[in-house]
């Protein structure tokens, strides 16, 4: 049974940092994509970044782009997003998820397995 745990969230200043990490278990975790995508107050699922099991391809939201960066570590099982010049308009729930492909993708309905999601939270 595959797990997905984030972790990370918090408090935190306009142009501040935080880093999200996510533990994953259950399955080889370098066959599979890794995702992370983001749900705000009455607003639609977002897409924010993805990176396929190898690591050497990673895709990024316009909105993102440039200032959020996915990696992941396979021998421990993890996947982490940094996340610098942080925004008000970054504020949401932050979802780790993961797909039956080695291959990244953007799209959210791809994807089988689903963490809890952990908060962030951006003040001006």
């Amino acid at each position: 049974q595959v797990r997905l745990v984030e972790s990370g969230g918090g408090l935190v200043q306009a142009v501040g940092s935080l880093r999200l990490s996510c533990a994953a278990s259950g399955r080889t975790f370098s066959s599979y994509a890794m995702g992370w995508f983001r749900l705000a107050p009455e607003k639609e699922r977002e897409f924010v970044a993805t990176i396929s099991g190898s690591g050497r391809t990673s895709y990024y939201a316009d909105s993102v782009k440039d200032r959020f960066t996915i990696s992941r570590d396979n021998a421990k099982n993890a996947v982490s997003l940094q996340m610098n010049s942080l925004e008000p308009e970054d504020t949401a729930l932050y979802y780790c998820a993961q797909r039956t492909s080695i291959s990244a993708s953007g799209a959210a309905r791809s994807y089988d397995y689903w963490g809890q999601g952990t908060q962030v939270t951006v003040s001006s």
